[in-house]
């Protein structure tokens, strides 16, 4: 299985460390729509079973973390709720521009916020932070991270793999559970 991994082979793994040199980082973010500052997926190299590896890791803040699971709970029970629920979609027109959702999925995009609302305000989802190893991934290891941080950014990418690769990564244990930050208007 490892073996015809892409993320395992020497020559891949030197390639990255010569890209990774020349651009002097020790990581390569892989570009996504969905890297903000609250979420980056990018490479690493590290070890496994005392060979090299090219980690395919995905960090993010606990804050989005807890959002995502609120909002998959939320999901649920609209699907309990609403039967023929199987998502919403937002179309486009030809200009770019959102098209109004119908009826049915205008109330239930409201049930769905009524119920992350209560959701949050009960607490009911708490997580932390955590470390998760993909041995399946199509490239190298998979790595999903949380930690309880405001942003990722450099500094925190850096701190994160040298301590990952240090083996001197210590996570929180406490539980957290975060509200939704109203915009102002």
């Amino acid at each position: 299985m490892l073996t015809q991994n892409p993320g395992f082979d020497q020559e891949r793994i030197a390639e990255l460390k010569a890209e990774l040199a020349k651009a002097n980082s020790i990581y390569k973010v892989i570009p996504d729509d969905e890297n903000s500052d609250e979420f980056v997926n990018f490479y690493f190299i590290g070890m496994y079973e005392g060979k090299e590896v090219i980690y395919d890791a995905a960090l993010y803040t606990l804050r989005l973390h807890h959002s995502s699971e609120v909002y998959e709970l939320a999901e649920h029970e609209a699907a309990k709720k609403f039967p023929d629920f199987n998502g919403i979609s937002y179309d486009e027109d030809e200009n770019g521009n959102m098209l109004p959702l119908n009826s049915a999925q205008e109330e239930i995009g409201w049930f769905i916020t009524e119920i992350i609302m209560e959701i949050e305000e009960e607490e009911r989802i708490k997580v932390q932070e955590f470390v998760d190893i993909d041995t399946n991934h199509d490239f190298g290891l998979g790595l999903d991270a949380a930690l309880n941080v405001d942003a990722i950014d450099d500094s925190v990418i850096r701190k994160f793999i040298k301590e990952f690769n240090d083996d001197t990564l210590k996570l929180d244990p406490t539980a957290f559970s975060f509200q939704t930050e109203e915009e102002d208007i």
